[in-house]
């Protein structure tokens, strides 16, 4: 197979897996204010889709970079690894929806993209230094979310104490609109930028980028794939992150989403990927545990941080098989 047909391909299961995304992590984005049905899920969609697209022209693609760039030394892989990386992906991907479980993305390509890297080059294809916060970040994500949402609940319960129940669902209702906007956004500027990062990384491998950019049309062409995995989908993880962990009103959303995006907006600033799933999960937590430890289905919870653990060498060993399969067969 000539090497523009790799990288066409490349591009295409980039997109898919966006659509993957789109599918399981943008539904944990828009699961609270479906949850909580300040939103129908169409508009919600439609409110999510936007501001996904909307953050990597505001806030830059620090995370894009570190994900094509910061994890594989780039000039020790082919697209092949890429590919490879990405079918590993989008399998981890397929089985956790099947069993409706949250884990991320995220994690799921950076460990398709280094068991590839690791197959084809060995393990100094690796730049450590690169993985110590993203690691970091699978424990230390949900721990802040968790911490946040606990906080915000209780700053907003304090200043709304002497208002009628009615009022403060009706001011809630409103400012989850706002939140809702804000998570969505803070998505954009990590999870949806992890595409982004492994096409940009293609185009330099392949000799179509002399620099690593991210060009505007893979912004809008992997923002609009996630927007569209998310109509065509994810409403069990919906379910499970907005129903499941802890029952959510309106008051409970708006605190979740806005410890949430704040979260996502530091990591972004950072260029560190996290996943947004994970600090949802542990928002959401925070909140019910605010009012009370028992209000949170801590059995939930747990298998849904042995999924997250389980993911980056559960991908890495698909995208490994896969690209062992690439050379046996292609001759890579």
């Amino acid at each position: 197979m000539r090497s523009y047909q790799i990288l066409y391909l490349v591009v295409a299961l980039a997109l898919a897996f966006d659509f993957t995304n789109g599918w399981h992590d943008a539904a944990s984005s828009i699961a609270t204010v479906v949850s909580t049905r300040v939103l129908s899920p169409t508009l919600a969609v439609i409110w999510a889709a936007f501001w996904n697209l909307v953050a990597p022209f505001v806030y830059g693609t620090a995370v894009a970079a570190t994900m094509g760039k910061g994890l594989v030394h780039l000039h020790m892989v082919n697209t092949y690894v890429l590919l490879a990386g990405l079918v590993g992906a989008i399998l981890w991907n397929y089985t956790t929806i099947r069993l409706g479980l949250p884990c991320s993305s995220s994690h799921a390509l950076m460990g398709g993209y280094a068991g590839a890297a690791i197959t084809a080059a060995g393990f100094h294809a690796i730049i450590l230094k690169g993985w110590v916060m993203p690691v970091i970040f699978i424990f230390a994500a949900p721990t802040i979310g968790l911490a946040a949402g606990a906080i915000v609940t209780v700053v907003t319960s304090w200043v709304v104490r002497r208002q009628p129940p009615h009022r403060v669902d009706r001011w809630f209702r409103r400012l989850q609109l706002l939140s809702a906007a804000a998570f969505s956004f803070g998505h954009g500027t990590n999870d949806a930028q992890k595409s982004m990062g492994l096409i940009t990384a293609a185009l330099v491998a392949s000799g179509s980028l002399n620099s690593y950019r991210v060009p505007d049309w893979v912004i809008i062409c992997c923002a609009l794939a996630m927007a569209a995995g998310t109509m065509s989908g994810g409403w069990r993880v919906v379910k499970t992150m907005g129903q499941r962990i802890t029952k959510l009103q309106p008051f409970g959303g708006f605190a979740a989403e806005t410890s949430a995006a704040v979260t996502l907006l530091g990591t972004a600033a950072a260029g560190i990927p996290v996943s947004s799933t994970h600090v949802i999960t542990g928002a959401i937590s925070g909140v019910g545990a605010s009012r009370r430890f028992s209000a949170v289905r801590w059995g939930v919870t747990a298998q849904i941080v042995w999924a997250w653990i389980f993911t980056i060498p559960g991908a890495a060993l698909i995208g490994a098989v896969v690209y062992a399969a690439f050379r046996s067969i292609l001759h890579v």
